[in-house]
């Protein structure tokens, strides 16, 4: 069976204890009083203040188990022998049933089956059992009553401390099995999510080749100098969503086996670009950046500008009139974004502010916190809005650099 815990009693375990042992003393002395004192040569007080003495050592059960338990074991033995060699002494000679061990003794044995061992309680109660009934010279008001007052109480303390021990263990069986079962459906959906993303990946960059090979071609065969530089572009564009779906497709595959990779040219957007494109519109827009850039991965690179790139474009959409600053640290922890803006100096055109899906932050939480991110968005403090993300250095894919 389980090992017990240690019981750990609190506040009103003491008092109950205390205010049971205030209720012993006060039976004791009231069976001194109204019964037979004793005739021995200790004085007709000698049994009734051993009484009062291990009814007070009751207190220190919850401290001291093994002390009390010996205590009260010790009395019992001490009554015995008076019986036995000094009729009188401890114990009247017309004795009371109760008086044939401690009067605590129930008390005692129902409590201690969740503060010792088995074995040791075994042994106590077959002490006191012998001490209480007497078999060697049984009697009706002796031996069935002695035998209710020490092996009733610890064969009851042992069943409701086994009962306890059961359903303690059936449900921490339980706990296992749910968590066991959510563990199977984080699998089974982590398979489903691999599925998926090879599917995703399969269908969606065969289409996105095609029109990246398109547009080269075209840029190569044509003499207009517009239509080259729109395929280029259409190319270039191509090419930077083919990695990122590369990228994304490799994190969803929950892959491990690649390390860090470093930031290589063209494998992002520069964020600078996209501050210069806020000022060209109106916003005017300040870049702080710290640290190098080299420190993080493609992966996170293209994170990092699509935060800047959603941030500033609600800004042109929400806040028109405001100033926003874009900052940039780099560490070898990753990076730590933050874009802020100052209230809006006009109120927004009403259909470029209902232009949107409602749901580019969301999109936006979802990707900075699939590659291990953290992504806050709010309005500041004196007005105005602050978008900020704590990306990671790296994040590993089962897709290879190019």
């Amino acid at each position: 069976m389980e090992r017990s815990r240690p019981f750990r009693p609190g506040p009103v375990d003491t008092l109950w204890l205390t205010l049971a042992s205030l209720a012993f003393v006060g039976l004791d002395l009231t069976l001194y009083v109204f019964g037979e004192p004793t005739t021995g040569w200790a004085g007709p007080a000698a049994g009734v203040t051993l009484q009062v003495a291990l009814d007070l050592s009751l207190i220190l059960l919850f401290r001291y188990p093994k002390l009390v338990a010996g205590l009260v074991t010790a009395g019992g033995l001490l009554m015995l022998a008076s019986d036995l060699f000094s009729p009188g002494l401890l114990v009247p000679e017309r004795q009371l049933t109760l008086m044939t061990v401690p009067t605590i003794t129930p008390v005692v044995l129902s409590q201690l089956a969740r503060l010792i061992d088995r074995r040791t309680l075994l042994w106590l109660t077959a002490i006191l059992v012998v001490c209480a009934s007497r078999p060697w010279d049984a009697q009706w008001n002796t031996t069935p009553f002695g035998l209710l007052g020490t092996a009733l109480p610890t064969t009851l303390s042992l069943y409701f401390e086994a009962r306890r021990q059961l359903l303690r263990s059936l449900r921490d069986r339980a706990e296992r099995a749910e968590r066991e079962q959510h563990l199977l459906a984080e699998r089974a959906r982590a398979e489903e999510r691999r599925k998926l993303a090879e599917e995703m990946h399969d269908v969606v960059t065969h289409r996105l080749s095609l029109m990246v090979l398109h547009a080269g071609a075209l840029g190569v065969v044509s003499a207009d100098e517009a239509v080259r530089t729109s395929a280029e572009d259409i190319r270039r564009e191509g090419a930077l969503a083919l990695d990122e779906l590369r990228d994304l497709v490799g994190v969803l595959r929950n892959g491990a086996n690649a390390g860090p990779r470093t930031l290589t040219d063209g494998a992002a957007g520069d964020p600078a670009t996209l501050v210069a494109e806020s000022a060209s519109v109106g916003i005017p827009t300040e870049l702080t950046v710290r640290g190098d850039p080299g420190r993080i991965s493609p992966t996170v690179a293209r994170t990092a500008y699509r935060v800047v790139q959603e941030a500033l474009t609600n800004v042109r959409k929400h806040a028109p009139g405001s100033t926003a600053t874009v900052d940039l640290r780099y560490h070898s922890g990753g990076l730590d974004i933050a874009v802020e803006n100052t209230r809006a100096g006009v109120p927004p055109d009403p259909a470029l502010a209902g232009s949107g899906s409602g749901a580019g932050l969301a999109g936006l939480r979802q990707r900075v916190e699939l590659i291990g991110g953290r992504f806050d968005a709010g309005p500041r403090t004196g007005g105005g809005y602050r978008v900020g993300a704590i990306l990671p250095a790296y994040v590993p894919t089962t897709e290879g650099d190019r």
